[in-house]
């Protein structure tokens, strides 16, 4: 079986050799080549087209974010963030590449690692991110209004009888984090309902994801805080769960708890969904989009069951058509939508007396 090959992308030597040895003591991986710097970096990647490559995040030259654009939008490939969590500048970098289209990120090696826990970790993310087929990324179009499907409004409308919804909920996992800016952009300012948003990151790199979505959206995003009152006037904008806590609804309240893990995720798309089914019921709409593993679709089936609108991202615009395809195969998803659908259906939703004008 041919090995995985990978391109390490960091400017310290002593990181870099570091890297090299841990993958290259691995029988199933080959180092293929090492970058000192951005634009080096791009010239490998277009020369060696590796399968998989490790990405630091301040690099002399072209940054890290600058060579995951380009190497997403020319040159696809599967990308590891290997970068430090402590600085705040270097963390909204790491969520800038994501939004680039990077697929996940490890904390970089601090010396003070027992027993090759971070060396295994290092493995297995590689692997893990060699099997991924990514696709083009322009960066570009995160900017940009998406434009939705002539069609997308009416088969909102046929769903749910344009009756509102009170509620949205979002969950999302690997490359969720573009998919997410996409649709935020997409919204108006004044969209009248909360949304409640889950997305799989690590309690290490999701310290300042809230504050960094608050950037790119014109709706407010904050984590969501225990025992407060689910805002339902204004402009309520986005609630996230924190890192590490599980974020579910009980009454007009938002509660955060740090129960079991659901599919080894906390926070768990499905502890929302299936709190939202109980509480708000058909008044809700729920979204899946793209990630591994199957948390959300149990919790978007039950959703369904009680007559809400429940969205799945399809497989061409998902990074990762694994948490929407196990949905949609238990038949969780009343409507399969491209990203770039998602978020006029969200407002048609919440907007129905626009339907009847628009029919």
């Amino acid at each position: 079986m041919a090995k995985t090959r990978v391109l390490i992308v960091e400017d310290s030597l002593t990181v870099r050799k570091y890297l090299a040895e841990v993958l290259g003591s691995d029988p199933d991986l080959e180092v293929i080549g090492e970058a000192e710097d951005g634009r080096r970096a791009i010239e490998l990647c277009l020369a060696l087209r590796p399968d998989v490559i490790t990405l630091d995040m301040m690099l002399p030259i072209m940054s890290g974010v600058a060579v995951t654009e380009y190497v997403m939008a020319f040159c696809p490939v599967p990308i590891l963030v290997v970068s430090a969590s402590t600085n705040r500048g270097e963390l909204y970098k790491t969520y800038d590449a994501l939004a680039a289209g990077a697929l996940d990120v490890l904390e970089k090696p601090t010396g003070d690692e027992h027993d090759a826990v971070w060396e295994r970790s290092l493995l297995s993310a590689v692997k893990m991110a060699a099997r991924i087929k990514v696709i083009t990324h322009i960066r570009a179009k995160i900017g940009s209004r998406a434009t939705p499907s002539p069609h997308s409004s009416a088969r909102v409308e046929s769903h749910n009888g344009l009756k509102h919804s009170r509620i949205v909920a979002i969950g999302g996992s690997t490359g969720s984090p573009a998919a997410i800016v996409e649709i935020l952009r997409g919204l108006p300012s004044d969209f009248p309902v909360p949304i409640l948003l889950v997305i799989h990151i690590s309690r290490i790199f999701g310290g300042a994801f809230a504050e960094w979505l608050d950037a790119q959206s014109k709706l407010r995003v904050r984590y969501a805080k225990d025992g407060e009152r689910l805002p339902t006037s204004g402009q309520p904008g986005v609630l996230m769960a924190p890192p590490g806590f599980h974020l579910l609804v009980r009454g007009e309240n938002l509660r955060l708890t740090f129960g079991p893990e659901r599919n080894s995720c906390r926070p768990s798309v499905d502890v929302l969904f299936e709190s939202l089914a109980q509480v708000f019921g058909d008044q809700t709409t729920a979204c899946l989009l793209t990630g591994m593993g199957r948390d959300g679709a149990a919790g978007l089936l039950a959703l369904r069951r009680v007559g809400a609108l429940t969205l799945a991202q399809d497989e061409a615009s998902s990074v990762v058509f694994g948490m929407p395809k196990e949905a949609i195969q238990i038949g969780a998803a009343s409507r399969v939508l491209a990203l770039a659908d998602i978020a006029s259906a969200l407002v048609a939703a919440v907007h129905p007396a626009d339907l009847r004008r628009q029919h």
